[in-house]
């Protein structure tokens, strides 16, 4: 197994907003000194909502997978699409942004 990739207890972050399923959702991303993705964070307005539990628990668990080193494609496949192929949920919208705007999310 690879070796999870640890980061430094202090990073820089990048943020954006989405909206999913008429909620909005406030996305923070961190990434690896070479600029790979490397954790997400994924928050809506609606703390203790369940849309915003499994926002943030499907984003750490991405987080780790990319510390792992799973690639973000890998995920972004794995992620439920409706039948045009878009992304269904806030974590698969935001990969796609992030894959969009910077090319595999880097």
């Amino acid at each position: 197994m690879t070796p999870r990739q640890r980061l430094p207890n202090r990073r820089s972050c990048e943020n954006f907003n989405l909206n999913v399923g008429g909620q909005r959702y406030c996305v923070s991303i961190g990434r690896f000194g070479n600029g790979e993705l490397a954790e997400i964070f994924i928050t809506n307005g609606k703390v203790g909502s369940d849309a915003d539990a499994a926002a943030k628990d499907s984003a750490v668990v991405a987080s780790i997978a990319l510390q792992f080193g799973v690639p973000v494609d890998v995920i972004r496949h794995a992620l439920l699409r409706d039948a045009q192929g878009r992304a269904s949920s806030p974590l698969g919208c935001a990969l796609d942004i992030l894959a969009k705007d910077f090319g595999s999310a880097r």
